[in-house]
């Protein structure tokens, strides 16, 4: 893939978007406003754990490169924000994950109960705010997008056995659960925009998705919690199956294959039985494999970006795929 070189950091990609970015936190501190002490609390640990921004970057930023001046853009990231923070805090509850970004999970700091509540509030609160706009465009967008959400989820917990989760499963599970917020949120920040860039952005936001996940699946076997904010190998440690290891399972001999179903069987396996497959999956080129899949979609993403003029926000997203495949965390 063509491009700047791998230093770039996210805090370079908003630059052209700083200021909005800062109204799109005050918009989410607005929009989780509760009544209720309890829902405060967690409020304001969700308003600390919210993470990079990423989503409504790519909203504010695709919204600048199609040339849109639409008023309601810093309350449409926002809402996308809400979005990904619900579909988080469930995640969190559903895994019995206990950190994020090194912090406490709601679930872990509260309760599986406050967990389960407070995604559906956020839920809650996007629909009303995407109501208060009373345009059924956007509505359209990120009702689909929940919806693809919800069923990702739902298909993933009906696989019977993990290790039978082949590519073709795999991509459709990242497209549902990861892909599809990014396309609808690069769509979205192109709602008025000509049809054909509308449909570069949401191509853009589809394959830079895709290529993001991969590379946080590669990232549970390549970096420690010190790196990421989550234990290592907490995808094998959950009997998740991940393209890494699925790019492998076909070749592996007996013996090794063995070792693989052994870890699978544990209830909770021990970090030497999880260390030796990180080892297997690693010496047997399942981490390149992952690597040129994510350089494959990057360029997807790269190439829907020639259908957009030339700006300074279009490099901008073009340096937030080299961003997605290269980052650390």
């Amino acid at each position: 893939m063509a491009g700047p070189a791998a230093s770039v950091t996210l805090p370079d990609i908003q630059r052209p978007v700083a200021e909005g970015l800062a109204l799109v936190t005050a918009e989410l501190g607005r929009m989780i406003t509760a009544d209720v002490p309890l829902m405060q609390e967690v409020n304001r640990h969700l308003l600390r754990m919210k993470g990079k921004l990423f989503r409504p970057t790519l909203l504010l930023l695709t919204h600048e490169a199609c040339g849109q001046d639409d008023p309601r853009a810093m309350s449409l990231a926002a809402i996308v924000e809400l979005i990904h923070l619900a579909t988080l805090v469930h995640d969190d509850s559903v895994d019995h994950s206990v950190l994020r970004r090194g912090m406490p999970t709601v679930n872990s700091l509260f309760s599986h109960q406050v967990s389960v509540i407070m995604g559906d509030y956020l839920y809650s609160r996007a629909i009303v705010e995407l109501a208060r706009l009373d345009d059924l465009e956007p509505i359209r967008v990120l009702a689909r997008v929940t919806d693809t959400m919800t069923v990702g989820e739902m298909r993933q917990l009906a696989a019977y056995d993990a290790l039978d989760f082949d590519e073709q499963q795999y991509e459709l599970l990242c497209r549902s659960k990861t892909a599809s917020l990014f396309a609808a949120a690069c769509e979205v920040g192109a709602l008025r925009a000509a049809p054909a860039q509308r449909r570069a952005a949401r191509r853009y936001g589809d394959a830079l998705g895709m290529a993001f996940q991969i590379t946080d699946d590669l990232l549970d076997y390549t970096e420690g919690e010190a790196v990421t904010g989550k234990p290592s190998g907490l995808d094998l440690k959950e009997h998740k199956v991940t393209l890494p290891l699925i790019a492998v399972l076909g070749r592996l001999g007996r013996g090794e294959r063995e070792r693989v179903e052994a870890l699978f069987r544990e209830a909770a396996p021990a970090g030497g039985q999880v260390a030796d497959v990180v080892r297997l999956v690693e010496l047997t080129g399942g981490l390149d494999y992952a690597r040129e899949r994510a350089a494959a979609f990057a360029a997807e993403a790269e190439g829907a970006l020639d259908d957009l003029p030339a700006s300074a926000a279009r490099e901008a997203l073009r340096d937030a795929i080299v961003y997605a495949v290269e980052r650390r965390r």
